[in-house]
């Protein structure tokens, strides 16, 4: 039979760049007589901005860690061991470097065996075993603590989580199995499911605690020290802990189904993590902890060998590096300094623009607009969201009254945008209205200053072909709602200039955007393929496929919601002037349905009416549809939609809209929520066969976000 040691030997030739993390072993006196107690540090060497992980070389250091205090233990020579990390790190899991370039089941099931038959060592050992979450924990990390016999959490932990089904796996070194039998099934479906489906939820400390999951709640400053007390009096018996029964009735059932919806309402059964997890955490009901953990392998060592969770890693590394790395950016040493900004308009995307400004790069924002009432308005808009974040907590009432000061509005240009170095337009999306404010904003504003357009469609090169200067003009478009949607597109017009580029590019960092260069072409990439998306969705209702027929075909792709709901977040008046943007552009290609424009002529903000709480189609546009008597199959609008994508994708890297298909898709992750359990949409193109059936070949090569050949 193998042993562990040989195990994880095995698995650390297929992890040849693992940063290491050692298992430290030191000896302290407990206080209160207590004893001599091991201590166990997990370090990789590196400071917290290299969090601790675990390959299979870390494994084996905490095993042989182990096999020292074992033999202490077994000897008397120590009452407790204690498990903790390093400053502001406890550990955050498995090396995922090392799992992307497994290629058999095999490796992937020894993977799983080997976190197991290490950590549960842990709650195996003579003496009492404690966890000290003092700070980052997730997925193994919080999975080692969870095999210890007690567990302490600091005050001020930032990140607690068990995020692997967000990523297409399960946490299978022991938290499908023990953590329900520690909190019940309920909360831990909260934990595993909920939060990790919820764009990767975090707990902080004091929440981990309240859960049940931490036995003992403790400030940060000397979380350590107050841990070991705890640990004394436990340990001596003066303090006793006491836990919740878990209720192993109809509860854990309910929960279950609870967990079930909550997948369902997600992932539309698009991705089989969350339902192995499910399975196992049902399972767990009986209290079989050798049968949970050799369910958690298998599901491990299936999940890893199956595309979703190669989409999901590759999606975590292009939203954790590409993301900070901009493909074709220019040097940002040619960046110039930005300490006052001016915003063209004071509307509700303006004055959400003006309130990003000022609270991200703390410089004077001023908005002007064609009267004096749209100007108040907008100001009070800022001001007003300012109190809100104040009502919240999120900032204190000096940093209230700073950001409100920074904030003003003046109907004069001249007066407002003198002395800007980067003005933003966000006025009405027509050429002419554009061309002519930037001839107005480039009169007055300094010869450095950045003119930024927040279009979502039009040419940024004609917008600036009229100007002195078109070489400063960039596009700088946002996407809505502005907090809340990181990306942010960068648009080279024709004349633009690197200096003016490279500022764009520094602002957008200070702003906290995830920014993508782009081509100036129509629509750009977000708005060009969900527009080809609907497009399609809509050619196949006007053609007679039944609206709920056309919607249901591509809930497998587990987006975040239905295409005509979509339609309706958008407004159908701004998909109507995109489609005939894009069909000026690509006529061919880009329909303008007459049925959606009926909507729009009606005055109808979108599709359905919610008078049950569902969404059910409104009779008013229903009798507006005017519809042919070609009907299809869910099977053949979702072949047609995805042929329609594939195609439109393929055109966009030919003509160089971006520098490669990872841009394609951290844009759709980042701009559009599309599903990270995907990797966006080539991953899952190229995994369905419909890359290769639309372009002749994949988008993506082996092993970008798939097992490697």
């Amino acid at each position: 039979m193998t042993t562990t040691a040989e195990l994880l030997k095995g698995a650390a030739a297929l992890f040849p760049d693992e940063v290491v993390t050692q298992a430290h072993v030191r000896h302290l006196d407990l206080p209160k007589g207590a004893g001599r107690f091991a201590l166990i540090t997990l370090d990789n060497g590196l400071d917290h901005t290299k969090p601790t992980t675990f390959g299979p070389q870390s494994l084996a250091n905490l095993d042989a860690a182990i096999d020292q205090v074992e033999k202490e233990a077994a000897a008397g020579e120590i009452v407790g061991i204690g498990l903790t990390g390093k400053p502001f790190i406890f550990a955050v899991g498995a090396d995922l470097k090392g799992v992307e370039l497994l290629a058999r089941h095999e490796d992937a099931l020894a993977i799983g065996k080997g976190g197991h038959d290490v950590f549960k060592r842990l709650s195996a050992l003579a003496v009492p075993t404690f966890a000290y979450y003092n700070g980052a924990a997730m997925g193994g990390g919080v999975e080692a603590g969870l095999h210890c016999t007690y567990r302490t959490v600091s005050k001020a932990l930032p990140a607690f989580s068990l995020p692997e089904v967000f990523l297409g796996l399960v946490p299978g070194w022991g938290g499908c199995t023990l953590l329900p039998n520690l909190i019940g099934a309920d909360k831990a479906i909260s934990v595993i499911i909920e939060n990790s489906l919820n764009q990767n939820k975090q707990l902080k400390g004091k929440q981990v605690f309240e859960l049940g999951i931490a036995d003992a709640l403790f400030e940060g400053a000397d979380f350590l020290e107050r841990s070991l007390d705890w640990t004394a009096a436990v340990l001596t018996g003066e303090t006793e802990v006491h836990r919740t029964e878990v209720d192993r009735g109809e509860a854990w059932d309910a929960a279950v189904q609870r967990g079930k919806a909550i997948a369902d309402g997600k992932v539309h059964g698009a991705a089989p993590a969350a339902y192995r997890a499910l399975d196992i955490i049902a399972a767990a009901k009986n209290g079989d902890l050798r049968q949970g953990f050799d369910a958690e392998d298998r599901a491990l060592a299936d999940l890893i060998m199956g595309g979703e969770l190669r989409s999901g890693i590759y999606a975590f590394n292009l939203v954790q590096k590409r993301a900070k790395r901009p493909a074709g950016a220019p040097d940002r040493s040619l960046a110039r300094p930005v300490t006052k900004v001016g915003v063209v308009g004071a509307g509700l995307m303006a004055s959400q623009l003006a309130l990003l400004f000022a609270r991200r790069l703390e410089v004077p924002v001023v908005l002007t607009d064609i009267d004096q009432a749209r100007i108040d308005k907008g100001v009070a808009y800022v001001h007003g969201e300012i109190d809100k974040l104040l009502l919240k907590g999120r900032v204190n009432q000096d940093k209230a009254n700073r950001l409100k000061g920074l904030v003003s509005g003046h109907l004069d240009k001249a007066a407002a945008f003198g002395d800007a170095d980067f003005v933003i337009e966000a006025v009405f999306e027509e050429m002419g209205v554009k061309q002519q404010v930037f001839a107005e904003v480039e009169a007055v504003v300094p010869e450095h200053a950045i003119l930024a357009t927040n279009t979502s469609s039009l040419s940024v090169t004609e917008m600036a072909s009229k100007l002195k200067h078109p070489e400063r003009v960039v596009g700088f478009h946002f996407f809505n709602p502005v907090a809340i949607l990181p990306l942010l597109e960068i648009v080279r017009a024709e004349k633009t200039d690197d200096a003016s580029l490279a500022t764009a590019f520094a602002v957008a960092k200070s702003l906290k955007k995830t920014a993508v260069l782009v081509k100036d072409a129509p629509a750009f990439v977000v708005n060009r393929i969900l527009t080809r998306f609907m497009g399609e969705i809509q050619n196949v209702i006007d053609e007679g496929t039944p609206v709920a027929v056309a919607e249901r075909a591509v809930e497998p792709l587990g987006l975040p919601m239905s295409p005509l709901v979509l339609l309706e977040l958008v407004g159908p008046a701004i998909g109507l002037h995109v489609s005939e943007t894009l069909h000026g552009a690509f006529p061919e290609r880009f329909t303008v349905s007459p049925n959606l424009k009926a909507v729009v002529e009606a005055g109808k903000r979108g599709f359905y009416v919610y008078d049950s709480g569902k969404p059910e189609l409104d009779p008013e546009v229903a009798a507006l549809l005017k519809q042919g008597d070609a009907v299809l199959t869910e099977e053949q609008v979702r072949d047609r939609v995805l042929d329609a994508v594939a195609q439109e994708i393929g055109l966009m890297l030919d003509e160089g809209v971006v520098a490669e298909a990872q841009d394609i898709d951290l844009c759709l992750i980042t701009g559009a929520g599309w599903p990270f359990h995907l990797g966006g949409i080539t991953p899952y193109l190229d995994r369905e066969g419909v890359s290769e059936r639309v372009t002749g070949k994949k988008f993506l090569a082996p092993g970008v976000a798939s097992v490697p050949a």
